[in-house]
Order: C-alpha cells, then structure tokens, then sequence
C-alpha cells in the first residue's frame, strides 16, 4: 500500500540498458492545484525513435535535445522514454475530471502532470486510434514543411507509420499523385488502404515535384533523391541517430538544383510557427483522426499490433530486433 499521504503506485516501462527494459513500480504524488492525475487506457511504441533508445543508439551530441517532456532517467540508460500516451483523467480541475486526454508521456500505468500538458481527445476520436496522433503531428509538420500543392507529383520513400500518414494527408491535395514507395511488396495494401499509389524503389515513378523520405535507412534517402525532379524538393524525416550517412550528392543533384531540407517535430515548421504552437498542432492532429470527411477509419489498419503493458519489456525487445512488418503497435492497459 502507498504511504500515507501519497498517492496511488503506477507501474512504468524502463530501458536498463542496450537491448534490456524492466517495469518499475513506483508511487505518485498527489496532483497539485493545475495538476492532473491520469489513468493510462493504451499508449503508442514511436518503433523508430524508441528502437534507437532501446538499442542504446542516441549519440552523447543529442542526448538533450532528445530528451522526451516527460522522460526520467538519462540516456543511454536507466531512462523512461515514450511520447504517446491516451488516458482518464481521474483527479484535476472540474474542466478535465472524467476527460480522455492525450499527453506526451512515457508508457506508464498512470501519471501526475500539469493541466495543460494533457489535450482532451475531440469526441469523434476514438481513444484507441489516438495512439497515432504523436506520429501524425509529425506528418502535419513534414507536409507544412514541403508544402505540396494543388496538382503536384508526390513521392513518399518508407511506407511506415509516418510515412503512411504522410502519403495520406497528401493524398487528400487536390489533384496530387501520391506514390509510397517501399521495398517490402506488403505495403501494397497499406497504400491501397490509404487511397494512393504504391511502388518498389525500382518501379517508381520519377521526375516528381515532391519527395518524402520517412525509411529510416540511407539507402531510402538515396532513393528519394533518385526520384526528384528538376529543383524539387526532397523532406528527409528520418533521424538515424549516431549512423554516418553517404548520399550520392555527385552525380546530378547540383545540375537538378535539388533542395535536400530536414524535417522534425520538435519546432513548429516556420511557416506557421508565428501562428501555431505545438498544443495547437497536436490539437489538430486529434481533430484529424476523428474526421469521418477523411475517411479516418482506415488509419485503423496503421495498427498491426496490441499488447498488455504487462508484456512491453518482451514486446519492445522483439520489435526491435526483429519488427516483421509491424507498423504501430499499441499497448492496452488494465
């Protein structure tokens, strides 16, 4: 039983070292006034950016800038990592007691944190399918980034969760062509799913005005350069921690005056930063996942696994060393 005077245990998902992870319980504090207490439904495994801290592959140059707004621990470990977390708020203000909320939190079974940390989930989103909205407010970033236009050609290398979301917002352009392009033929179906194109890096179509690289490898980059057209622009979501990466920028990229920009989550895209806060943004990314108008049901297929938070220590070890076509893979909590 907790001590008297504290508040209830939670139990969280720790990495302890390269490889290795452990549930810890531990005992909260009692929510403060602007404080909120949150009872974990499901929580989301980020399988890029968490396979990187599980592995032990943050390089010491990031280890601040990656620290996650509720993380403990430091990297490479002992730390508690995660940043997609959908929960009841059970104790807080009048305005949030009883709300589903989504908050940028580690997996944990529950958690004390301020108010405005939490985002109450629009009614038409369903708790389950919030899981996603980490990855999709990245995507919202990446396309606020490149900018597609009415009309445009639009390649997106890496048909994983971001990449998928990416090639879907696309797609709903008008008059926008969209092709996902990955190695693995399974993928077919996601892009079928999502009502856009679907190509083998060999097969795809070149001379686009757009490209998307969310692979997570070099050679994808490589490709996505491989598919721009004359003075497109190439948005490189992926993030490969402390891998060195060689890009073929001989050959044409000087004579196509190619434009190679990056592209992340953790500012504003500059665009709308004089207008749009993060909270804001996530806020959208909500609202988009419970948009029947966008035929948001099919996001569900992004989902190809979910695990008791008992099982995360065995489920994250897998996924890690051997993902076998998992995309987001969701945790349920008793």
């Amino acid at each position: 039983m907790p001590p008297s005077g504290t508040g209830q245990e939670a139990t969280a998902f720790w990495v302890t070292g390269p490889g290795r992870g452990e549930l810890r319980r531990s005992v909260l504090a009692r929510p403060d006034s602007g404080q909120v207490r949150v009872r974990t439904l499901f929580s989301g495994i980020s399988r890029g950016t968490e396979a990187l801290v599980f592995n032990g592959h943050i390089p010491p140059s990031e280890y601040a800038r990656m620290r996650a707004p509720h993380q403990e621990g430091e990297f490479p470990a002992p730390v508690k990592y995660g940043y997609s977390s959908v929960g009841v708020v059970e104790e807080g203000p009048d305005g949030l007691l009883g709300r589903t909320v989504f908050c940028l939190y580690p997996h944990q079974s529950a958690y004390v944190v301020p108010a405005d940390a939490v985002v109450p989930l629009p009614a038409e989103t369903p708790p389950a399918r919030a899981v996603l909205a980490a990855n999709l407010e990245t995507a919202v970033n990446a396309l606020w980034d490149g900018a597609p236009r009415v009309g445009d050609r639009v390649a997106v290398v890496g048909a994983g969760v971001v990449g998928a979301l990416v090639a879907w917002l696309a797609g709903r352009i008008p008059g926008c062509r969209v092709e996902l392009v990955d190695l693995n033929p399974a993928r077919a179906e996601i892009a079928h799913t999502l009502s856009v194109g679907f190509a083998l890096p060999s097969r795809a179509q070149g001379e686009v005005d757009l490209v998307f690289e969310a692979s997570g490898s070099p050679a994808g980059l490589a490709t996505a350069l491989g598919l721009a057209g004359f003075e497109a622009t190439v948005v490189a979501l992926s993030w490969f921690g402390n891998q060195a990466v060689v890009l073929p920028l001989g050959e044409a990229f000087h004579a196509r005056r190619l434009t190679l920009l990056s592209s992340q989550v953790g500012a504003v895209a500059p665009a709308r930063r004089p207008r749009w806060t993060p909270r804001r943004r996530l806020a959208l990314a909500l609202a988009l996942l419970g948009d029947d108008r966008l035929g948001d049901d099919r996001l569900d297929r992004l989902v190809t696994g979910e695990h008791p938070f008992e099982s995360l220590p065995e489920v994250m070890a897998r996924l890690t060393r051997d993902p076998r076509g998992a995309l987001c893979e969701r945790i349920r909590y008793g």
